[in-house]
C-alpha cells in the first residue's frame, strides 16, 4: 500500500473509533529474505502510533523472528499440509512442522526475555565468579 492508502485506511478507523492494527506485509510468493523491510514495523508504529503485525510469506523462520523480536502486535503465516501442492503461495506457505519449530523458537525466546533484574546475580553465578575471580587478590591496606 501506499502511505496514501495507509493514511485513507488509518482515518476511516479513527474517524469512526475503531480499533486496528496495521500490518507489515511484502505480498510477493515467495517473499526474498532482503525484500522484507522490516524496518517498516518500526516506521509503521511511529507513523501511526498503532500496534503492527507481520504477515509473512517468505520461506523459512527467520525473518518472522526477526519481526517477532520487533515488537509486533500479531504474526501472521500460512500454512499448507505440503509446499508441492497446486496454489500461488504454496510455497510461502509453512508446513506443519515448520510451524512448530517457530513456534517452539517464539516460546524460547519470551521466556528468554524474563524480566528486569539489574545487579542480581544468581546463586550458581556467585559460585562460578568465585572462581573465575578467585586469582584476584586485593590488599588489606588498599585505599
Amino acid at each position: 500500500s501506499t502511505k496514501k492508502n495507509i493514511d485513507d485506511a488509518v482515518n476511516i478507523f479513527k474517524k469512526n473509533n475503531c480499533s486496528f492494527e496495521l500490518m507489515h506485509c511484502v505480498s510477493t510468493y515467495p517473499m526474498q529474505i532482503k525484500d522484507a523491510n522490516l524496518e517498516t514495523i518500526t516506521a509503521l508504529k511511529e507513523r501511526y502510533k498503532c500496534d503492527v503485525g507481520y504477515s509473512g510469506h517468505e520461506v523459512g523462520i527467520s525473518t518472522s523472528l526477526a519481526a517477532f523480536s520487533m515488537g509486533i502486535s500479531s504474526l501472521e503465516r500460512h500454512i499448507t499440509l505440503d509446499k508441492r501442492m497446486y496454489g500461488s503461495d504454496q510455497s510461502a506457505s509453512m508446513e506443519m512442522d515448520e510451524m512448530v519449530k517457530l513456534t517452539k523458537y517464539i516460546d524460547e525466546m519470551l521466556d528468554s526475555y524474563g524480566s528486569e533484574k539489574l545487579g542480581f546475580i544468581t546463586e550458581e553465578e556467585k559460585i562460578i565468579a568465585a572462581k573465575l575471580r578467585g586469582h584476584i587478590q586485593i590488599e588489606k591496606n588498599q585505599k
